[in-house]
């Protein structure tokens, strides 16, 4: 126990000089200042959700290598990516380690054969052999091609089935047709491991910051966020399926697939786009998705969709605010056949103020999954037990 108290403190003390981030003395669950927060969230009989690392401000995207130990965070509105690692298996970071600053917008965090990807708006680094060089982490820019544009800039960064790393390039605005300026522009693009070959393998993509591949039959689903300003109920926010390179999903032609946008709407028919799978809240912001493949869980989830619900920011005041949940999403064959909410209780709803907004979701050696909380900065843990 006096280990574990003298790890902490140099933990919170780290944390002050480094992020200025607030933290507390360890007691029961290490992180009591977030007791008030979990004891609200809502979950399925036999679920529970405690905090694996607390006091990290805007974390984002999650990473991890094979064992689990270390998990990697980057964020959008710092300038670290962080490595936190649980030395003990206690299934809380008790060991924090500063891998990258002066980063801009290092959301997207890969881990691969021993290196560490992450990427800034217009470049992609690689750290290679990260956890023999924690103390000491070099980097090396595999590519810096990307557009400049922060609107819609910040990267979720995944390694696909085929062994490329899959970069999203979000349109820079609200709707804009800017395909002929650049033919990244509102894509998911992917590269080799060196930074080499480049090429769009998804076009009218206006913001993903989350995809995942199916664990058999190995294609791409992804998160899309629709677009702001034609109300409080449209466009719902998107599934996708990108069952092979070269789909086109709309982007800013149509939105949710079945609306023509006003300005952009009339330059091409419905026909000529791909339309989602499943249609979420509008304004609710989908964000990290995960395909579950352990054991913890009841049977139901295996194979099968989580979804970071990050919630809205720009809903009217009588429509209310309308995410900040996880969302299970079933799936047989290439089609949704079952959505319910799986988390909540981030959204006050009697004050309309979010407590927490989800992010990302990473799955454990041990079945359990993380999820990334980028309001309320921290990391829980969601188990299961029967």
């Amino acid at each position: 126990m006096f280990k574990k108290i003298l790890a902490l403190a140099l933990v919170s003390f780290f944390v002050i000089l480094t992020d200025g981030c607030k933290t507390s003395g360890p007691v029961s669950n290490l992180y009591p200042e977030y007791d008030s927060l979990t004891a609200r969230i809502k979950l399925p009989e036999g679920f529970k959700i405690s905090v694996f690392a607390g006091n990290i401000r805007d974390a984002r995207s999650l990473a991890s290598t094979p064992d689990g130990k270390t998990v990697f965070v980057g964020n959008r509105r710092r300038k670290n990516v962080y490595a936190l690692t649980d030395t003990d298996g206690d299934m809380v970071a008790d060991k924090w380690d500063t891998i990258a600053t002066e980063l801009t917008m290092p959301n997207g965090v890969a881990y691969r054969d021993g290196d560490l990807y992450v990427a800034e708006v217009n470049r992609i680094h690689r750290f290679p052999d990260i956890m023999n060089n924690l103390a000491n982490p070099q980097s090396e820019v595999i590519y810096d091609g990307y557009p400049t544009d922060r609107h819609h800039g910040w990267k979720f960064i995944a390694f696909g089935p085929d062994g490329k790393l899959y970069v999203p390039v979000g349109g820079p605005c609200n709707v804009c047709d800017k395909e002929d300026e650049n033919e990244v522009y509102a894509s998911i693009t992917r590269i080799n491991p060196d930074g080499s070959g480049l090429e769009v393998y998804a076009k009218g993509v206006r913001n993903s910051v989350g995809f995942a591949w199916h664990p058999d039959t190995k294609q791409m689903w992804f998160t899309d966020n629709g677009r702001d300003l034609l109300g409080d109920d449209i466009p719902a926010c998107e599934l996708n399926l990108a069952s092979e390179k070269g789909l086109h999903f709309g982007f800013p032609f149509w939105h949710q697939g079945d609306i023509p946008d006003p300005d952009f709407g009339d330059k091409y028919p419905r026909d000529k786009f791909t339309e989602p799978k499943f249609k979420f809240e509008p304004h609710s912001a989908p964000l990290g998705l995960r395909f579950y493949q352990g054991d913890m869980f009841p049977a139901k989830y295996k194979n099968n969709l989580i979804v970071a619900q990050h919630g809205s920011w720009n809903r009217s005041p009588e429509a209310g605010h309308i995410g900040y949940q996880l969302r299970f999403v079933q799936i047989e064959g290439d089609e949704v056949v079952n959505s319910e909410v799986f988390a909540s209780g981030w959204l006050n709803k009697e004050t309309n103020k979010g407590m927490g907004k989800p992010v990302d979701i990473l799955e454990m050696p041990d079945g359990s999954i993380l999820v990334s909380d980028d309001v309320a900065h921290c990391i829980y843990r969601i188990s299961y037990e029967k």
